[in-house]
């Protein structure tokens, strides 16, 4: 991958007649075969939307999933993970809701659950397209537990079904995959030791390059600890925080055999970031960083945003880039 890779961390904005379906599906009024044409509609935007745009590395999008965690669960069209049902609603941030999940009996991988779309999203495109999954650790800690007698247990069964998909991923063609882990930080001081276990039953041994999204919450409880996560690149939302991350890294040197994806547009806002500041939070990271070790996005998904807002704050991201490159001299 060329330096200053651009990429995005997975979610994008559903168009409306996309969400309109999904209602529908689930109310029983198209069936299965409507609802895939439809998401595969939008999924086609979104990626000739991330060519034309201009980043390195593509995302399909996630225009079947609802929720990064339900959607392994049950979510309608999803096909779920043995012993986990969809439970009530719960609130998850500002006035957003999503059904969270129970887990009643013991965990069980159902066959491939992301593949279908993965594929169908790269043969659209000559360009990389990351598989995306929730890791082990936020799928337990975003969901109710019924079943197991205790956390460990219950994660480190999750642990394997996460790896059956990654390998199913890289059978197709993935060469990368995005390991969700915006849980980790909840209970620093209780079992982080638990979510690494997990991630080395997720990923060791498999031939693929491994990153991993950790968004917002008290990244400071987990730093220099999170460096020994066994993933390729970890990615922080810096522009929410003002680039304030740098600071623990000038303390405690990043681990020189990972990258770093920095977040560089704030995804909780509608307001429209210049160019020029994007440039200079970039240029503040190269202080710490060589060129080649940084990966560059936006600070989390942004199924949030409408989808001007999305391309505006994914094209600011790029332009930004390709000034800093030309300041570099690099291709």
């Amino acid at each position: 991958m060329p330096a200053l890779t651009t990429n995005a961390v997975g979610s994008y904005p559903k168009p409306d007649y996309l969400a309109q379906a999904r209602t529908q599906f689930s109310q029983g009024k198209i069936d299965r075969a409507e609802l895939d044409k439809l998401e595969r509609k939008a999924t086609e935007y979104w990626i000739r939307s991330q060519e034309q745009i201009g980043l390195d590395v593509l995302v399909h999008g996630e225009m079947e999933r609802g929720d990064m965690v339900a959607y392994f669960a049950g979510e309608p069209g999803g096909n779920p993970i043995g012993g986990m049902k969809l439970g009530g609603l719960v609130r998850s941030y500002g006035n957003r809701y999503y059904h969270k999940p129970i887990i009643v009996d013991r965990l069980t991988w159902p066959g491939p659950m992301t593949v279908e779309m993965w594929r169908y999203a790269q043969s659209l495109t000559d360009r990389p397209v990351k598989g995306m999954l929730t890791g082990a650790y936020t799928m337990v800690e975003w969901s109710f537990d019924d079943y197991y007698p205790s956390r460990r247990e219950v994660v480190l069964d999750m642990a394997p079904i996460i790896r059956r998909e990654v390998e199913e991923l890289v059978k197709a063609g993935a060469k990368y995959i995005q390991i969700d882990e915006p849980a980790i930080h909840t209970r620093p001081n209780e079992d982080f030791d638990l979510a690494v276990e997990a991630m080395h039953l997720t990923v060791d041994g498999i031939d693929a390059e491994f990153h991993t999204h950790i968004c917002y919450g008290e990244v400071e409880k987990i730093y220099p600890d999170m460096l020994r996560l066994p993933v390729k690149q970890i990615h922080l939302a810096f522009m929410n925080t003002d680039f304030e991350y740098l600071k623990l890294m000038e303390q405690t040197p990043f681990d020189t055999g990972k990258d770093l994806g920095v977040g560089v547009t704030d995804i909780h806002t509608r307001f429209i970031e210049d160019v020029e500041v994007v440039k200079d939070g970039i240029r503040r990271t190269l202080k710490l960083f060589p060129p080649e070790r940084l990966w560059i996005y936006p600070d989390c998904g942004l199924k949030t945003r409408t989808t001007d807002e999305a391309e505006a704050k994914l094209q600011v991201m790029v332009d930004a880039v390709r000034d800093i490159k030309r300041e570099l001299e690099i291709e």
